[in-house]
């Protein structure tokens, strides 16, 4: 059984207090705790010597100690006042600042996903001081009888990942230990009894700056230009850059980065992209950090040249709603802000990059460029709402025509205000759609069970449309409205007691009309009279949230059922 969290390793005890320093030293001032009193810049003992941590003591090796990324003197676990959770001694995942090197004066701390050649590396280490202690002093060990059992029993402090339910990380280690020829020693005098070691046996050198560490191309924290750590980890919505067309030496790029050639808009969607057509639609996925067993994908041989599982991945969800790039006509040209759109031919759609599926929403579009034999429908669609057509042609969309001021749903025109709208207008769309009474439809599905598939260096989720299948399920969604506003004077409800779902913005032109989307918040005619609504603007960080929640569900439904590496 595995240490609570925030145990040391024992049997032995690691880390005694009666444990000789490598530096003698200083005895404290007396009547003051440890910490006080003592200058946090570095100190220099009566040997000349440059003394570690707060109180001017030395190291003490077995303990848990902490090493600072600017000044890289080590500071002991209990001189720190930040909260630490599950630590060992000789850890290498993580990123700490002191008081001195801090701008703010306050301890930084924060722990990152170790690689199986850090939590190999750290169990060693702490397996030649049990065997310093004890007075074998040995430096080799057997990866099947004292590696791996180590591991097992202290998984919980050495790594972030859940702990696995089954044995296959056992082959996981294997590999990293024979691979990794940079970190670890190896001999096997017993046939089929490998033993491993260090290659940096002095154990003082043992941290996340070590020479070895940085031979073996393993990521180390990095200090950012703000004075802190950078972080690698991508929140949800980051914008995505093109990564330098040089590698740095050693740091092997893992699958489903991102390539040096690879196209990338202003607002972090490739440039090359699939579109949603011919019954599939086409999702970009981002590496999910928090997935279960990521890193040990990563890191796993087995997989390689295999698909990849979707439940790695999660929906990549911008932080602004803007016009979408692959869930339109092709033949329409959006703009480099992605806020204007122009017609081409027929009539064809575009959609949002975000749907609303609750509450009071709205947004504007102002008309700018509307040639003789052009036309407009604008209004609100489903995400399975036809694109070669326009907005208001089938079930799943509701529009407003220019010419006349005809409203349409499922192709039928009725009239709705005098005279439609021309250049220079402005208009405005508002849906109100009631909490659904079905709690399974106050989140999203997750596309995590779905295929991906790659193009152009990236990857998508692929999903099918079912058009006629979702056609006939659809039911009214009582209390719900849709009302058009003319520059700012609403037009009457439009429709009331719409169908079910998620309402994306939707522009369909016809011709060379152009248009500019405003989604908010500030909006150039306020809607006269309408109260208690939301500008389309903060759909972005509500479905960011509503994501995050279905893939949590999905994650926990799932415990124990996902693959292992």
């Amino acid at each position: 059984m595995a240490d609570k969290a925030g145990e040391v390793p024992s049997e032995p005890q690691i880390g005694v207090d009666n444990m000789q320093n490598r530096q003698d030293p200083e005895t404290k001032e007396a009547g003051k705790p440890d910490g006080e009193g003592v200058e946090d810049t570095m100190s220099v003992d009566d040997d000349g010597v440059e003394s570690e941590c707060y109180c001017d003591k030395g190291r003490n090796l077995g303990t848990v100690e902490l090493q600072c990324g600017f000044c890289y003197r080590w500071f002991h676990q209990e001189c720190i006042t930040c909260q630490l959770g599950t630590a060992i001694p000789f850890m290498t995942n993580y990123q700490f600042t002191c008081r001195g090197c801090s701008p703010t004066s306050l301890e930084n701390f924060s722990k990152k996903v170790s690689s199986f050649s850090q939590i190999c590396f750290t169990a060693i280490a702490n397996l030649v001081r049990e065997s310093q202690f004890s007075g074998e002093n040995r430096l080799m060990f057997s990866r099947d009888r004292e590696i791996i059992p180590f591991i097992d029993k202290q998984w919980e402090n050495l790594t972030t990942q859940s702990r696995r339910t089954k044995q296959t990380w056992h082959s996981t280690v294997a590999k990293t230990l024979s691979k990794e020829t940079e970190l670890y020693t190896y001999k096997e005098e017993v046939l089929g009894d490998p033993h491993f070691g260090l290659t940096e046996p002095d154990l003082y050198k043992v941290g996340p700056f070590s020479e070895v560490l940085k031979q073996s191309g393993s990521s180390l924290p990095s200090i950012g230009k703000t004075g802190g750590f950078g972080d690698s980890g991508k929140g949800r919505g980051y914008k995505r850059k093109a990564p330098d067309t040089i590698q740095p030496p050693g740091v092997k790029q893992k699958r489903g980065d991102l390539g040096p050639t690879t196209k990338l808009a202003p607002h972090g969607y490739p440039l090359e992209h699939p579109f949603n057509k011919d019954g599939y639609r086409y999702i970009l996925a981002e590496s999910d950090p928090h997935a279960p067993n990521r890193q040990a994908f990563d890191e796993s041989l087995d997989w390689a040249g295999k698909p990849i599982p979707g439940y790695l991945y999660r929906t990549f969800l911008g932080t602004d709603v803007l016009l979408a790039l692959n869930d339109r006509a092709p033949q329409l040209k959006v703009s480099d802000d992605r806020l204007s759109v122009t017609g081409e031919k027929g009539y064809s759609m575009v959609r949002a990059t975000h749907g609303v599926r609750r509450g009071a929403w709205y947004f504007e579009v102002s008309v700018d460029e509307m040639p003789q034999d052009s036309a407009t429908r604008i209004g609100w669609s489903q995400s399975l709402g036809n694109l070669q057509a326009p907005t208001g042609y089938d079930k799943f969309s509701y529009s407003f025509r220019s010419r006349r001021g005809t409203r349409f749903h499922q192709s039928r025109g009725k009239h709705y205000c005098d005279g439609g709208y021309t250049e220079g207008d402005v208009l405005g769309f508002f849906i109100h759609l009631p909490e659904p009474d079905n709690p399974t439809k106050l989140l999203p599905n997750t596309f995590k069970d779905r295929p991906l598939v790659k193009f152009k260096s990236h990857l998508y989720y692929e999903e099918k449309d079912h058009v006629a299948e979702t056609e006939k399920s659809l039911k009214p969604l009582i209390g719900s409205q849709i009302i058009m506003y003319k520059n700012g004077v609403s037009q009457g409800i439009a429709y009331e007691d719409v169908f079910e779902g998620v309402y994306y913005p939707a522009v369909s032109l016809y011709k060379n009309a152009k248009v500019t989307m405003n989604f908010g918040p500030d909006f150039k005619c306020p809607p006269q009279g309408l109260k208690d609504f939301r500008p389309m603007s903060d759909a972005a960080s509500q479905t960011m949230v509503e994501y995050a929640l279905a893939d949590i569900i999905y994650h926990v439904e799932n415990e124990g059922k996902l693959p292992e590496f």
